[in-house]
């Protein structure tokens, strides 16, 4: 089955806030992954606006770029003066997906999933209230999680594994240690009837195993490799290969 590729924008993001002003532009980096056939676009935003910000997301929705929009981000997280908390986001823009991450405020990246059991009390409440908003829940988990039938019976419909351990597998050789947790993840979570997403440290050089190695994967949200392999190549070019690899 296709496995859709959502462009993640956060670090178009970076580079225009390590200068200041507007370039390169968020909106037109996400019009270009779309025209060059990204099913999706995803971001990331985090309270202390290290890249994408409340009106990035904002510009994003209302621009009308015909594919899904994911918003990622910490359901725990609470508001300040300049992000007003992923609900109020969710609230006001009103994606297609969103993706719940455990992210701490220090962290450079997501770096593990949801404790399944321990999570699920407040994870619960927060859950209805995006899907009464009209969003796909997806939950961030590791590969093995622990407890995985807890993010359906939550209501979660989807989970996005974590492929971080993957992608070290991978890079050392060790490819089938790496897929094996992500394979037996997937299929636990095929039984219990959620859907799959994956994403993290995924490239040209490891997608296209992930890819065979998991036949019922949804999504693949990129962000990292595939902006930094861009500026090589050409943000549509390099739109172009990552669909290339995920074709059937």
């Amino acid at each position: 089955m296709p496995t859709r590729l959502s462009v993640n924008v956060n670090k178009i993001a970076v580079l225009r806030n390590s200068r200041g002003g507007t370039e390169p532009g968020v909106l037109t980096a996400a019009r270009t992954a779309v025209a060059a056939g990204a099913e999706g676009i995803t971001v990331h935003p985090r309270p202390d606006l290290r890249h994408i910000r409340p009106d990035d997301v904002y510009a994003l929705a209302d621009a009308g770029l015909g594919v899904e929009l994911n918003i990622e981000g910490n359901p725990f997280a609470p508001a300040n003066d300049r992000y007003p908390g992923l609900l109020a986001l969710v609230e006001r823009v009103r994606p297609a997906q969103v993706t719940l991450v455990p992210d701490a405020d220090g962290q450079i990246t997501s770096d593990h999933g949801f404790d399944l059991a321990a999570d699920a009390p407040r994870l619960a409440p927060l859950i209805a209230a995006f899907r009464d908003l009209g969003a796909r829940v997806s939950l961030f988990v590791d590969p093995d999680a622990a407890n995985l039938h807890l993010a359906a019976a939550l209501g979660a419909e989807r989970i996005e594994l974590y492929t971080g351990p993957y992608a070290e597998a991978f890079a050392a050789g060790r490819v089938e240690e790496g897929l094996a947790p992500l394979r037996r993840t997937a299929e636990r979570a095929a039984a219990l009837g959620l859907g799959v997403n994956a994403g993290h440290d995924l490239n040209q050089q490891n997608l296209r195993t992930l890819k065979l190695a998991l036949p019922g994967l949804l999504e693949v949200s990129i962000g990292h490799a595939l902006i930094g392999e861009a500026l090589y190549d050409g943000l549509a070019t390099t739109v172009g290969c990552y669909l290339a690899l995920l074709a059937d």
